[in-house]
């Protein structure tokens, strides 16, 4: 089965990240990725992830758009400042499934594969690495809150909110305090309404960005206020 072929061959191999350096540990970037779509369905012996390519359904096509979570994720892991080991990501889907990231684990890079693991994690509750037990996607107990560090700022993206300079807004977060960003991971609507936990909203573009490409501008922004080349 493709599950089998995920963990026996992506496990092997996760992307290095630098966590020996005490001082890296605490200039750390999280990313919640709220409203993601990952809704699955029984079609003959096996569970699918749904996605609006593939299967027909009467709802809207916007609301089975897992892709766009698989591209968010390849962007925030094969960025420079996770393999410097400053990024956590946790996943939150419409349904209010709540997912951690190991910051080790690389994700596969062909949607199907990577559909594969997301049933697997659904379903089964965590995906290990083929070579011990360390645990690269699990999902954990709700509030996120419980696992954000005390008294970290809490900032939503949303095209809606203050327009800002992304490396002049970063600028002005303290350097030895991790900031907690909640970014959107589906096709249309706002974080806002379901990230409450956020105290301020900005956006760092005029322009509507896609969930990767505003994604890929604030790793950049953090990658320069901390020196990560």
């Amino acid at each position: 089965r493709v599950l089998g072929a995920w963990t026996a061959s992506m496990a092997e191999k996760p992307a290095s990240a630098a966590g020996s350096d005490p001082k890296r540990e605490k200039k750390r970037l999280i990313v919640v990725l709220e409203r993601a779509c990952l809704e699955t369905a029984k079609v003959g012996k096996d569970y699918v992830l749904l996605d609006c390519d593939t299967h027909k359904h009467k709802r809207n096509p916007a609301d089975y758009r897992p892709d766009i979570l698989h591209q968010c994720l390849l962007t925030l892991l094969d960025s420079p400042l996770n393999k410097a080991g400053m990024l956590q990501v946790y996943i939150r889907s419409e349904r209010g499934v709540l997912i951690y990231v190991n910051p080790q684990i690389r994700i596969p890079r062909t949607y199907k594969r990577f559909a594969g693991l997301m049933v697997h994690v659904l379903h089964k509750l965590s995906v290990s690495a083929a070579n011990g037990p360390t645990k690269l996607m699990q999902v954990i107990k709700n509030p996120v809150t419980d696992h954000l560090p005390a008294g970290s700022r809490k900032i939503a993206a949303s095209v809606k909110g203050r327009l800002v300079s992304l490396p002049e807004f970063v600028a002005t977060l303290p350097k030895d305090e991790p900031a907690v960003f909640v970014v959107g991971a589906m096709a249309h609507g706002s974080v806002e309404e379901v990230a409450d936990y956020t105290e301020e909203c900005v956006a760092w573009s005029e322009y509507p960005l896609s969930g990767a490409a505003a994604l890929g501008r604030l790793c950049v922004a953090y990658e320069q206020r901390l020196g990560v080349l």
